[in-house]
């Protein structure tokens, strides 16, 4: 059985961005080079640096409802981006001030 190629669906193919060949990879330029040739540096450097993510986690979380009074909510949530993170910080500091004693 001889492999066929399939034919392209002609709603998918996009004229401004056609597929590349073997010539255009082989004369791509890394970013670093060619943005400074299309931007101003600043903007070229600012594209290039580095994007700091969300930090790494304990990956021990576990997601759980709970209920906790209006005011403490609208007062974490009033410090902005973070606040559920600033109340686990939290109830880990009273846990440390307060050890639990187990039965």
């Amino acid at each position: 059985m001889s492999a066929s190629k399939k034919k392209p669906d002609s709603y998918m193919i996009d004229e401004e961005n056609p597929e590349w060949t073997e010539e255009m990879f082989a004369n791509a330029r890394p970013a670093s080079e060619v943005l400074y040739e299309i931007f101003s540096q600043e903007v070229a450097e600012e594209m290039l640096k580095p994007k700091v993510g969300r930090p790494l986690g304990s990956g021990v979380k576990k997601a759980q409802t709970i209920s906790l009074d209006v005011s403490i909510i609208e007062s974490f949530k009033a410090t902005g981006k973070g606040w559920q993170t600033r109340i686990n910080a939290a109830l880990q500091t009273y846990l440390e001030e307060h050890p639990l004693k187990h039965a």
